[in-house]
């Protein structure tokens, strides 16, 4: 009798306002309010779900020792065998180092340079200068790899290639040098393909987020007394650190998805053990082999690496810096 009388008390009005709306109508007057971005979503959905999730039922065939005459129900179905295969070839082994070592250098190097570039181009106070540079440097990136490796062949070739002649010049080397043939260069050469091809286009999101800096920031500490590179070490790169931080968690997400089109390219038969990564063993062992199903382990094997390497870095980034991707 003292609850009702006590809840008898109490104005509607109030009981009202403390009553929590139920989620469905949440949901519901969330959609009616933005009504028209909902709408413009669906057309990315149905993309995202058609080409994104549907193909993931062909994960099967990995499980399955797949005929392309057979339907889903008479194929013949193995298990994991064909992940047992592939952890035993030495090839495969030879692939995810190839992969891991090219990733790795593409990582460190993708990050130093453009944030280096971006740094130094803002600090340059010549307009023009700083518009023309830019230009210039972002240019290699709409150039398709197919002409990109036929430039790097050319100037790296041993018979009247830019490298060679400039070391012969000033003496550093006796005779040329045939770099395309050096498996050992092989890394460093794909490397630094990438770094002159994507830099220019990798800072400008750098230069983005450089802008967005508070310019009372750099006063106050010209104020102090502070030189230009301790204006950027105490306010460029914490001020673009966020940036860094969801950057760097999307690479080592994709570390094993490197592509095969600058190994493909810059590689050939002498350099083969250093130039295979996952993509092209994927390539020749699965599809040129018509061994479907094996192609369909190693991308498995890719995908689930990658998503654990993005909620493990994730993880620690949240943990450490409190900021995270997801």
């Amino acid at each position: 009798m003292k609850a009702d009388t006590v809840t008898a008390q109490i104005p509607p009005d109030t009981r009202m306002r403390n009553k929590k709306p139920a989620s469905g109508g949440r949901f519901w007057r969330s959609f009616k309010n933005q009504k028209y971005l909902w709408l413009m979503s669906i057309p990315f959905v149905i993309w995202a779900f058609v080409f994104s999730y549907l193909p993931l039922w062909g994960w099967t065939m990995a499980f399955q020792k797949y005929k392309p005459a057979r339907g889903f129900f008479e194929q013949e179905w193995v298990g994991f065998e064909h992940f047992k295969t592939l952890f035993s070839d030495s090839q495969f082994l030879l692939a995810l180092r190839n992969t891991l070592a090219m990733s790795g250098m593409g990582l460190i190097a993708g990050f130093i340079f453009p944030i280096t570039f971006a740094i130094l181009l803002n600090e340059v106070r010549l307009g023009f200068f700083k518009r023309f540079a830019q230009t210039v440097s972002y240019l290699p990136h709409f150039v398709s790899w197919v002409v990109a490796a036929g430039i790097v062949t050319k100037m790296l070739s041993s018979e009247n290639g830019l490298v060679n002649d400039l070391l012969l010049t000033i003496g550093f080397i006796d005779s040329p040098i045939q770099f395309m043939a050096q498996g050992h260069l092989f890394w460093g050469i794909v490397t630094l393909s990438d770094v002159w091809k994507e830099t220019g286009w990798n800072a400008i999101i750098y230069l983005a987020a450089i802008s967005g800096i508070g310019p009372e920031l750099y006063e106050a500490a010209r104020v102090d007394g502070a030189s230009r590179l301790r204006q950027v070490w105490h306010i460029t790169l914490p001020g673009i650190r966020p940036t860094i931080t969801v950057l760097l968690i999307m690479s080592i997400g994709n570390l094993l998805n490197i592509g095969f089109e600058k190994q493909f390219l810059l590689g050939n038969n002498l350099v083969t053990d250093y130039s295979q990564v996952l993509d092209l063993y994927s390539l020749k062992y699965g599809l040129g082999m018509a061994r479907y199903s094996y192609g369909t382990a190693i991308n498995i094997f890719n995908s689930v690496i990658s998503v654990i390497l993005l909620f493990t870095i994730n993880g620690i980034f949240k943990r450490t810096t409190k900021e995270s991707l997801l």
